[in-house]
């Protein structure tokens, strides 16, 4: 599916999306107009879904993280979509992943300091519905965060 030349051009551009045509294709070792045919390609075929903005939540007076692992009561059909459709409301929750086995999903929770996760906790994520068991994990440091590709 992927040749070198795109392995190269990936590499460059997951570290430094912002790089222009010309320097990408030059750190690539390419023209330019192979370099720009060759992003295009990968995007429409949907290697690559697209660029964001990392933001740093601290920065923003954010200082308290939480992982919260939640299960949820099976015997429900609608459990999942009704839980998840209700936890996208929850501004303050950030990612929702789901898992298989004991723990069904996972919400990752901002907030300011510890009392307004407090009222978070209490006002908006005990009150999801169908929710059989919580357990709340209090993020210390982050040690590695990188979502390159080993290209």
């Amino acid at each position: 599916m992927l040749d070198d030349t795109d392995r190269r051009i990936l590499r460059h551009y997951q570290h430094d999306p912002a790089l222009g045509l010309t320097d990408l294709a030059d750190l690539a070792g390419v023209t330019a107009n192979t370099c720009a045919r060759r992003l295009e390609r990968m995007q429409a075929s949907g290697v690559i879904l697209g660029n964001r903005a990392v933001i740093d939540w601290r920065a923003l007076g954010y200082e308290v993280e939480v992982s919260l692992r939640v299960a949820l009561d099976k015997t429900q059909p609608r459990a999942f979509d009704e839980f998840t459709a209700a936890a996208r409301e929850v501004p303050e929750v950030i990612e929702i992943q789901t898992f298989l086995g004991r723990v069904d999903l996972r919400l990752y929770v901002i907030a300011r300091d510890i009392v307004h996760y407090q009222h978070i906790y209490r006002s908006a994520i005990l009150p999801l519905p169908h929710i059989t068991d919580i357990e709340a994990l209090m993020h210390m440091a982050r040690i590695k965060s990188d979502e390159g590709l080993p290209l």
